[in-house]
């Protein structure tokens, strides 16, 4: 599997079954974006137009890229994706995916105000790559993004949703979750990984956002 990163929440996330993108950003979000080829792309929140730019992803064909937006169970292809809904303190939508691919679990928080409900725990437990977004503003800040990150305990957390040189909305820097959690890596361009390479105790890895 690989799991490039390309702005705030948006990830590509490629397998031998396929290729999900997540959250796609807008030309203004200070992302490049581009043209991006897929097979399916979640949209954790569909009232949020920085976070749901489907229309630059396509499938290899051309046709639109398959959206799942709402919570479910689905099959695209030999892709698994469960999306479980985590409602934002304000009532508004969010809905977490969780995508099954080379038989590596993915979690991907989309904007959550808050961590709750069992039923997300229970699907989120076993999960072996976390997405987490850690910046505050419209999400969970540092402080709320570390425990939750313990508390679902993944093999792998990536941090996603905070200010970058290029990133127009208001969010905190990485700095901030770095002091709260006191973990500093390299960043790297992407992640390669296998199951068999996922390593035992909860890693934190920063990625570096795609030029």
């Amino acid at each position: 599997m690989e799991i490039t990163w390309l702005g705030r929440n948006c990830f590509r996330i490629k397998g031998r079954e396929g290729t999900v993108i997540t959250d796609p950003c807008p030309p203004d979000s200070g992302y490049k974006l581009g043209k991006q080829t897929a097979d399916v792309v979640t949209v954790s929140s569909r009232t949020e137009q920085g976070y749901s730019y489907t229309r630059a992803v396509t499938r290899n064909s051309g046709e639109p890229a398959f959206v799942l937006d709402a919570p479910g169970e689905f099959e695209v292809g030999g892709i698994l994706i469960t999306g479980v809904a985590n409602p934002r303190a304000d009532g508004a939508r969010n809905v977490c995916f969780i995508c099954e691919l080379d038989g590596i679990r993915v979690g991907h928080l989309g904007l959550p105000t808050a961590i709750a409900g069992a039923a997300l725990l229970e699907e989120l437990s076993d999960v072996d790559i976390l997405l987490i977004p850690v910046g505050g503003g419209n999400s969970l800040a540092a402080p709320a993004a570390a425990v939750a990150m313990t508390t679902i305990d993944p093999h792998i957390a990536i941090p996603m949703n905070y200010r970058t040189d290029v990133e127009t909305a208001e969010l905190d820097p990485l700095e901030r979750f770095i002091k709260e959690t006191g973990i500093r890596a390299e960043p790297q361009p992407m992640l390669r990984v296998t199951k068999s390479q996922l390593p035992a105790d909860l890693t934190v890895m920063f990625l570096q956002p795609r030029a």
